[in-house]
């Protein structure tokens, strides 16, 4: 994005649903994104200024959060299942 031009709607709706669902740092998203903190800090609050309440957002990334604990229990429980049956013998026939 380093180039002058100016960004998208679509490009700054993008960077703010990283910087509220990723559980990166804004600093982190600023710099994948080629953009200065500042400026993704200010449209993070005229986003919550003109959207959904903050503690929605927090929701949302308490339910993100919670939902890639479940995800690794549930990865873990597969592969205890799959070394568990181990190698299937081949069907004679």
């Amino acid at each position: 994005m380093g180039n002058g031009n100016r960004p998208t709607p679509e490009f700054r709706r993008e960077a703010v649903r990283l910087a509220l669902t990723s559980g990166r740092t804004r600093r982190e998203i600023a710099e994948d994104l080629g953009i200065g903190l500042s400026k993704l800090t200010r449209w993070l609050s005229r986003e919550r200024g003109a959207g959904e309440p903050v503690e929605a957002s927090m929701d949302l990334h308490a339910e993100l959060k919670r939902l890639r604990r479940e995800n690794t229990v549930l990865k873990q429980e597969r592969d205890i299942l799959k070394n568990r049956s181990g190698p299937q013998p081949a069907c004679a026939g």
